[in-house]
């Protein structure tokens, strides 16, 4: 027996089959580095809008807070952007990437108490902010080591951040313009006031301990009957006496601010008949049992009920003061204590000035800064309201309102520093208004200028615009970018010369940051004025300082622009940045800040569960990949449809490097069956390929079509399976598997031969930048071992064009091709040939034959299908990977024939009687004819020595 093992065309290839993602990944990302690749980009990019200015694509990085690991929704987040910007790149244009981080606001000052210790012990105001930026960036280098490792390319050495001196001076004139455009206005807001601070305390501030209060309960008489109306359930027998809407509290220094009396819309209210059967008591029929047992009420009668939705805007007298308030409605109330109606005083109360806002209640303080009633507050004028309970309960108990009082121990709001007992007090706070200058008018109809994706983004943010309060855009914090304002010390408002005063103070704070504005003096920007304003002691939420990206980023970087393409979160950010960038970007530019919004879903766990550490359930990004890699997971997300919750476990995981080894080794079969081809010498033109070679080399390009048109409406999901269903079915399951007979056997610079490594050549080029995007280090990996002149880096590519020009050969070739094979003819082969693999393998198991090409087959066919096969020829048998493959007409079938589930085709298997060529593996008659060459079949012979065998088709 010769050895013809050195005549065959091997596949050969450095691309490993073993991915080894974990350790190779850091490898392309310091090649990445070392070439400078998006430095590179973006200077080509440039070029490419000095020629059209079309060409550039904005997407803006809507920035992350700086504080702690990134975690699984960072990295969708991530990732799902670089799908975007890298398949617009290799669409032709720029798409530049800048990084941001939000660095201000109450997380970081939490973290840094823990390690300093709270302002105004151990560090100053000043040196609390420095230890803040410090931490931030700290935080900051932590996540973005973590974003380039998933392989996430922008401009990380230059990303923006809020703490940035520049952009914190510019969201001061981000303000400024605001302010100018007459949509900033001042107006109460309750806080919590510390009367020893004499200032509002945020809520990290806030400490809870055990105090003592009164527990009342009290009467808030109707004005007339007409309450009774609702209660149609009210038997005519019944007096018709008035009605008490009775509300509970542990703080009856708030009574004088009492505006209404809230119920809830969907509890049932009861009508109880009070003790000395004077009058009724309102309160929730599920908490009639816990009243009657706190006022002792023996055996409660309940004479009638009805839903609270009913009793809205029926007028009650307040229990001491000559004023009507009127019932409203409001989820907030609730059945856990007190009677289901709520004494609302909107000065005193966040849920109470909420309601107040939606039903224009008076906001009315009557408590100065230093804790005591204003000179206006009837009854207890100049008294302190931790000291007033007792009189506010015997003026209850006088105007024979007083339901019933005790004593109670409960947690209670008190001030870090002071440990004392604090209040809510409504104070100046700043609000950009919805309805000054047409604010929320300009922003409903800026909403329909966006194309939101999915579309039901349109319909959800367009209700929070109409629902929308005013903007309180003033917050109490240390770190924080200050307002920048100065208000007068009597009234309030602002200075007139405001705009320009706001810019004096932006030039000094690019300059030293946030500290300029405490450092600055008052008279040294206001002159004589100095005297009548002083600083307003707000800084802003941090909610504005991202908000104002699109005036502090896009208008300011160079790479970027206003208004951006698209701008990509999650579905969380209708409410946050979507909103708050919005609403910012119309009231200085009257203009929406995008053009597309693109919304993707939370993560979840197999059972739908967000990602807790509680549960147990959660997926950490850098696991995943030191474990299988970031292409693993940039593959995972690929496959999900991101606009619903985003499923993610252990096993969804390991299902998907399954599939990512398939597209490997698909990718490896094609580097490796192009060993030796040289694309300037040897790609053979199409009219010359071999019809097979055509057809799927057609199917890449539709499929391409497809592709681009799906990175285009960022339907990543479509791209995974198309790329998947090439590799696995197209390739791997049909055409890989029928070309490696002439691949390896053929003529090494034969047509057949040079015709298949043209196809893999193709489709090596088109495969590789499809998945690029998303497989982005497998893509690079592939791109350095493809034969061919070729740029440093696949992401310096565009989209393959060589299968356009492919095309243009077809249609222009001198002379006709074979006869034409359709899509749908190959497709019937195919189904024919899986029909025959399946009569293969019966006769496998049933021992007649082992491998395929120990088999001769013999097909009973229709007329049609005769036709289609009869013109294979002798091609046939490489279709079906058999040593023969005879056609004939159905008419002739044996009684032996294997019917299958194609109409019209029947099937016989048996073994070849042939000898077994030894180079090819065909069983072929004329094995052993040349004693020169003895062992191997006449085509082996010609392919060895001669001219190569003649393919047309297969």
């Amino acid at each position: 027996m010769s050895d013809y093992k050195d005549t065959l065309n091997l596949p050969n290839t450095a691309f490993p089959m073993k991915a080894n993602l974990a350790e190779r990944e850091p490898t392309i990302l310091k090649r990445w580095h070392e070439i400078k690749l998006y430095q590179r980009l973006a200077e080509a990019g440039k070029n490419k809008i000095n020629k059209d200015k079309t060409k550039l694509f904005i997407l803006p990085d809507g920035p992350p807070f700086a504080n702690g690991h990134i975690h699984i929704g960072h990295a969708v987040n991530k990732i799902l952007k670089d799908f975007v910007l890298k398949s617009k790149t290799l669409n032709g244009y720029y798409a530049p990437f800048v990084p941001g981080w939000d660095c201000h606001g109450l997380p970081i000052e939490l973290n840094v108490e823990k390690e300093v210790g709270k302002p105004g012990v151990k560090l100053d105001a000043k040196a609390f902010r420095e230890k803040c930026r410090s931490y931030a960036m700290k935080q900051i280098n932590l996540q973005r080591d973590a974003f380039v490792r998933l392989g996430v390319l922008g401009d990380w050495e230059n990303p923006y951040m809020t703490m940035n001196f520049a952009y914190e001076a510019d969201i001061v004139r981000a303000l400024a313009k605001i302010i100018q455009n007459g949509h900033l206005h001042k107006g109460y807001k309750p806080v919590h006031w510390c009367f020893d601070c004499a200032s509002t305390l945020a809520e990290a501030e806030v400490e809870y301990q055990d105090k003592s209060s009164p527990s009342i309960d009290v009467g808030f008489p109707s004005v007339d009957n007409t309450v009774l109306e609702a209660f149609t359930n009210l038997p005519i027998s019944k007096t018709r006496l008035p009605v008490w809407a009775v509300i509970w509290t542990t703080t009856p220094w708030t009574l004088p601010a009492n505006q209404a009396v809230a119920l809830n819309p969907e509890f049932n209210y009861a009508l109880v008949l009070a003790q000395d059967k004077t009058h009724y008591y309102l309160v929730a029929a599920d908490l009639v049992d816990v009243f009657a047992k706190r006022i002792g009420l023996e055996e409660p009668e309940i004479v009638a009920t009805c839903q609270g939705t009913l009793l809205e805007g029926l007028q009650l007298q307040h229990p001491f003061y000559d004023r009507k308030v009127p019932i409203v409605l409001g989820e907030h109330v609730t059945l856990d204590t007190g009677t289901g109606c709520v004494h609302t005083a909107p000065a005193h109360g966040q849920e109470d000035f909420i309601i107040g806002q939606k039903y224009g209640l008076p906001l009315e303080n009557g408590v100065g800064s230093n804790g005591c009633y204003i000179s206006s507050t009837l009854l207890f004028a100049g008294d302190h309201v931790l000291k007033v309970n007792d009189k506010i309960i015997q003026v209850l108990k006088d105007r024979g309102h007083l339901v019933q009082a005790s004593v109670m121990q409960h947690s209670y709001p008190h001030c870090w520093r002071h440990k004392t007992p604090l209040i809510f007090r409504a104070t100046q706070q700043w609000f950009i208004s919805m309805e000054q200058n047409g604010l929320r008018k300009n922003t409903l109809a800026a909403i329909k200028t966006v194309e939101w994706i999915p579309s039901w983004g349109e319909a959800r943010i367009e209700g929070m615009v109409k629902d929308r309060p005013d903007w309180c855009i003033s917050r109490q914090r240390i770190w924080g970018v200050p307002m920048s304002v100065f208000v007068h010390r009597e009234t309030g408002d602002l200075h007139p010369n405001t705009p320009f005063l706001m810019e004096e103070v932006a030039k000094r704070m690019e300059k030293t940051g946030l500290d300029a504005w405490y450092e600055v003096s008052i008279e040294e920007l206001l002159g004589s004025d100095a005297k009548d304003y002083e600083k307003a002691p707000h800084t802003l939420d941090v909610w504005f300082d991202s908000g104002v990206s699109h005036d502090c980023v896009l208008d300011k970087h160079e790479a970027l622009r206003f208004p951006a393409d698209l701008y990509l979160e999650g579905s969380d950010q209708h409410r946050g940045w979507f909103l708050s960038s919005l609403t910012t970007a119309v009231a200085i530019k009257n203009k929406a800040p995008y053009k597309q919004v693109l919304t993707h879903g939370f993560v979840v766990d197999k059972d739908g569960r967000k990602m807790s550490k509680s549960l147990g359930n959660v997926v950490a990004p850098d696991k995943v990949i030191s474990a299988l890699g970031a292409d693993v997971l940039r593959l995972w997300v690929s496959a999900t449809d991101y606009r619903s919750e985003i499923v993610v476990s252990d096993e969804i995981l390991k299902q998907t490097s399954d599939i990512y080894r398939r597209i490997r080794n698909t990718a490896r079969f094609l580097l490796a069956n192009l060993n030796g081809f040289d694309p300037e010498k040897h790609l053979v033109p199409a009219d010359k390929m071999l019809a097979l070679d055509r057809f799927i080399v057609e199917r890449a390009s539709k499929i391409q079509t497809e592709i681009i048109d799906a990175y285009e409406k960022y339907q990543f999901h479509l791209i995974y399976q198309a790329i998947h269903h090439y590799c696995a079915v197209d390739l791997g399951g049909f055409y890989l598997d029928v070309i490696k007979d002439r691949q390896y056997t053929g003529k090494t610079d034969g047509l057949p031969r040079r015709s298949a490594q043209t196809a893999l050549y193709y489709i090596a080029e088109s495969l590789v930048r499809w998945m690029a995007p998303i497989l982005s280090f497998t893509a690079e990996e592939i791109w350095q071992n493809l034969p061919g002149k070729r740029e440093e880096s696949v992401f310096l590519s565009e989209w393959y064009t060589g299968i356009s020009k492919f095309f243009e050969q077809r249609v222009s070739a001198d002379e006709p091709m074979a006869k034409e094979l359709t899509d749908q003819d190959w497709g019937t082969i195919r189904h024919i040939r899986d029909e025959v693999n399946k009569v293969l393998e019966e006769a496998r198991a049933e021992g007649i034959i082992g491998s395929s090409l120990e088999a001769e087959v013999d097909l009973y066919v229709d007329s049609l299908t005769y036709e289609l096969l009869e013109f294979l020829k002798d091609e046939c048998r490489f279709v079906f990977i058999t040593s023969r493959a005879g056609i004939h007409p159905e008419s002739e079938r044996p009684a032996t024939a294997k019917r299958t589930l194609i109409e019209g085709l029947w099937i016989v298997v048996s073994a070849s009687v042939h000898p077994k060529c030894e180079r090819c593996w065909h069983r072929r008659p004329e094995v052993n004819a040349n004693t020169e060459y003895p062992g191997i079949c006449g085509r082996c012979i010609d392919n060895m020595i001669g001219e190569g065998e003649v393919r047309e088709y297969a």
